[in-house]
């Protein structure tokens, strides 16, 4: 793992994945042994920014690998090749991404929506099959409202639809 490059050794580590994923087609190998604070299971979501824009953003609502840097490595890789709202990323925009790493805490089923602040939850939106996800602290998602309407939309859920509402917070690292 690409130690100190970043100053934190999350989003260092979703660096190295995509460079290697991009640059040599490998996927990066879970650090062994495992830093204390990768140890833990976690959703985790990935965001690629381009000279402040998006770039690539996947993620985990709960864990699906068996701890954190190997939840983290995967998304990083599916964030800049696998995001279906953009091209995947080529070996010369490396130089020029900005990486952080969103750790989702548990969520949790809420009743009303003034349980909700988009600023410090994120919100899952759920409805049969169908689930949505936005992360707290957004730009330009500054209400309620927006964001449950983002999350629905995302999920292909309409108005009058019976709603499930879970709330989250996230430990937000950037490099």
């Amino acid at each position: 793992m690409v130690k100190g490059t970043l100053g934190n050794p999350l989003v260092a580590l979703a660096k190295e994945a995509v460079e290697e994923y991009i640059r040599f087609g490998r996927t990066t190998s879970t650090p062994v042994p495992v830093p204390p604070e990768l140890e833990t299971q976690a959703g985790a979501f990935v965001s690629l920014k381009k000279h402040g824009q998006l770039r690539g953003c996947i993620g985990t609502i709960g864990p699906t690998q068996p701890n954190l840097a190997a939840e983290i490595i995967q998304n990083a890789i599916n964030a800049a090749v696998g995001d279906p709202r953009f091209e995947p990323v080529s070996e010369e925009e490396l130089a020029h991404l900005q990486y952080s790493v969103d750790v989702l805490s548990h969520p949790e089923a809420i009743t009303s929506l003034i349980e909700l602040d988009p600023k410090r939850y994120g919100v899952i939106v759920e409805s049969g099959f169908k689930r949505g996800l936005l992360l707290p602290d957004l730009d330009g998602v500054d209400t309620v409202d927006d964001q449950v309407a983002i999350a629905m939309r995302k999920a292909g859920i309409f108005d009058g639809e019976p709603l499930a509402l879970y709330r989250f917070e996230v430990k937000r690292h950037r490099g």
